[in-house]
């Protein structure tokens, strides 16, 4: 277990050295794109194998226990430590990080996204998943830091050079947003760490916060909650991700919001609820008024660019209602209660599967047409795509009624969950406000269905022509690609309790302050 999940967070970055060097002869096959573009599937799958049999050998009679753990000195003056682990809380994000890279991966192999050379694009995506990987699998703050640091560079140029439109602008947007969230959170973080003595994550969570003072943890919360905040991304700091999303590649999307926004929500759970209690409980309302107006913002933004001669963008608006979704995400984990923490990490994964899916779609959707313009789309020369490729159609119009939180599929347990949780919030916090956020967040759920019916019946359902523009319906790759995200999808919405059987009980210690 410890060699496998070492494996995991440490196999992609020597795949990604591998994939810059030349392919040997026998492996070329008929060119060295092909063969460089053979070994990112390869490599992903390795870990994607290795991360199941990982879930597999996972003790499930105590998800609340660090499993696979390996702990050695690195820095005995600052006591940091390369210390790894994996509870209930971390291992669905991993496996769905593995998932997604390989699906990625597999994707690309059949449809590379123009830009320069496949070798650089391999080893970006094989970084961009170590990165994540380890985000999920460390236990120390100054580690932590350093893998959530270590996906920018590659999401960076992976939107610079294998973008669309507005590329160089988008990135250089993205990298600026991040990098200046990132250097308030290391301060956070060093505050934490110098002043208690350690950065040892599980140490810390143990101690509760007992060894820091309310202003510390003030001060702390603060700091590092507006560096997780850009990541996750939380409004108003979110206006960075509908431009990276509009330019990013399909893959580069389907990676930025299936993964990347997941290890802002993630350093809330892990670090900010069992390490600063009090500072948390000092903001928590604050997080959750943020949240719901940026559910409702989100919506509006998707209604507005949804709404006939807009000239919306299909990729900005699935962009926007990640805004309205990860809301949901922060209003639970806001609620600092078992059952709004577990709605948080439930929508987090139901987050992945479904939007990752979403940009799959939309982005099969513009190869075709050559446009993800709404009006094209429903317009003369698009409309009706039940009617000229209805798989196609069909499995949009499943993402996006379960992107609106359909009961019976995985994008309705985490909503109602976090509102739940904000309907009787922990001790100290006021019910009152937090009634006030769950009735405006539930009001969220009936804009995000109005916006998602209305592209579902202006993409899907247009009028058919006489002579409609004939567009090629799903393709082996990409049933092969797309098919596991939605019956995912299907099996968390109706066996909701093999996610929450992971998460609760390390939810429950790690809010009891490390005491099952």
């Amino acid at each position: 277990m410890q060699f496998l999940l070492a494996f995991i967070v440490v196999g992609p970055l020597i795949g990604a050295v591998a994939a810059l060097l030349p392919a040997p002869p026998g492996l070329k096959g008929k060119s060295p794109d092909q063969a460089v573009l053979r070994h990112g599937v390869t490599v992903t799958g390795a870990i994607l194998i290795a991360a199941i049999v990982l879930a597999l050998g996972f003790d499930r009679a105590h998800p609340s226990k660090m499993q696979a753990t390996t702990d050695i000195s690195w820095i005995p003056a600052l006591d940091v430590r390369i210390h790894l682990g994996i509870d209930g809380i971390s291992l669905p994000l991993l496996v769905m990080t593995a998932l997604l890279t390989f699906l990625c991966a597999l994707y690309s192999y059949f449809k590379m996204p123009e830009g320069p050379s496949p070798k650089a694009f391999v080893a970006l995506v094989l970084v961009l998943e170590s990165g994540t990987l380890a985000t999920f699998a460390v236990l120390d703050l100054l580690l932590f830091f350093l893998a959530f640091e270590m996906v920018l560079i590659p999401m960076y140029f992976l939107i610079a050079r294998w973008g669309g439109a507005q590329k160089q602008a988008a990135a250089w947007k993205f990298i600026l947003y991040t990098l200046l969230g990132s250097v308030i959170m290391l301060l956070g973080l060093l505050l934490i760490g110098l002043t208690s003595g350690t950065f040892d994550m599980v140490a810390l969570a143990t101690d509760n916060g007992r060894g820091l003072t309310s202003s510390v943890q003030v001060i702390a919360v603060l700091a590092i909650g507006i560096g997780l905040a850009v990541k996750t991304p939380m409004w108003p700091l979110h206006s960075w991700l509908p431009d990276a999303h509009t330019a990013a590649p399909t893959v580069g999307s389907v990676l930025l919001a299936g993964v990347l926004l997941k290890m802002g929500t993630y350093g809330f759970i892990r670090i900010l609820l069992p390490i600063t209690p009090d500072g948390m409980q000092t903001f928590a309302p604050y997080l959750a008024a943020f949240a719901v107006v940026g559910i409702v913002y989100g919506s509006l933004a998707c209604l507005a660019l949804a709404r006939p001669g807009s000239k919306g963008d299909l990729k900005r608006l699935i962009a926007y209602s990640s805004v309205g979704h990860m809301g949901f995400v922060l209003l639970g984990i806001a609620s600092m209660t078992p059952t709004g923490v577990n709605g948080a990490l439930f929508a987090n994964i139901a987050h992945g599967l479904i939007t990752g899916l979403l940009f799959f779609l939309v982005g099969a959707v513009k190869d075709r047409y050559g446009t993800a313009d709404l009006d094209t789309l429903s317009g003369a020369t698009g409309g009706a795509l039940y009617g000229r490729a209805p798989r196609l159609g069909g499995l949009l119009a499943f993402a996006a009624v379960a992107s609106l939180g359909l009961p019976g599929l995985a994008g309705f347990w985490g909503e109602m969950l976090a509102l739940f949780g904000a309907f009787d919030p922990a001790g100290g916090l006021s019910r009152p406000a937090f009634l006030t956020f769950m009735s405006i967040g539930a009001f969220g759920t009936l804009l995000t269905a109005a916006y998602m019916l209305i592209v579902v019946r202006r993409v899907c359902m247009g009028e058919k022509r006489e002579e409609p523009h004939r567009i090629a319906d799903i393709q082996a790759y990409e049933f092969a690609a797309w098919t596991p995200l939605a019956a995912l999808t299907v099996l968390a919405g109706l066996w909701p309790a093999v996610l929450l059987g992971l998460t609760d009980p390390a939810v429950q210690k790690l809010l009891a302050g490390g005491k099952s």
